[in-house]
């Protein structure tokens, strides 16, 4: 007698939404975002995206409210792949993402993962972001970008994506 096994229904990615909005909108929806987070959290991110808004005023920011972490790329374009900066916000931690991290020097050796284009720091507070070995990374990676910030570029805020299903945002 043949038994029939019932098929395992396929794994799906959460669902993302495609979001338009003006810019006061997408600046608000952001700061929505971050507020889901621990204050300290949540302070040490508006604290990071100020500093990162400082040092390039003519960055597009990039938003994924993903399923893991709030994710804000700091890019030339609107294409993701352009990307330079990236921080990523998590319950616990920030960290800044180099995007373009492959041949990067890192005489400090600051860089964390194994990625062979994107690496990583942890920003436990915004004086790791001000700090000279921070700095000259990020110097570097600005030479080294494929698509460098155009200086003629307005900065704004673009909501790339929500994700529909989300981790807590609070430990």
């Amino acid at each position: 007698m043949a038994t029939s096994k019932a098929k395992p229904k396929p794994r799906t990615a959460a669902k993302k939404k495609a979001v338009q909005a003006t810019p006061g909108e997408a600046e608000a929806q952001l700061a929505g975002f971050v507020a889901k987070f621990t204050p300290e959290i949540a302070a040490l991110t508006e604290a990071v995206l100020a500093r990162m808004r400082r040092l390039h005023p003519h960055a597009l920011e990039l938003v994924y409210d993903n399923y893991n972490a709030l994710a804000v790329g700091f890019s030339p374009t609107e294409r993701a792949g352009d990307g330079i900066f990236s921080i990523a916000v998590y319950p616990r931690w920030i960290s800044l993402f180099f995007l373009q991290a492959k041949g990067l020097p890192d005489p400090a050796k600051l860089l964390q993962g194994s990625g062979s284009v994107a690496r990583h720091i942890v920003l436990p507070s915004l004086a790791v972001l001000n700090s000279p070995e921070v700095q000259s990374l990020m110097a570097a990676a600005l030479e080294l970008a494929k698509v460098p910030f155009d200086p003629a570029v307005k900065h704004r805020v673009i909501i790339k994506s929500v994700s529909e299903k989300q981790r807590l945002r609070r430990p």
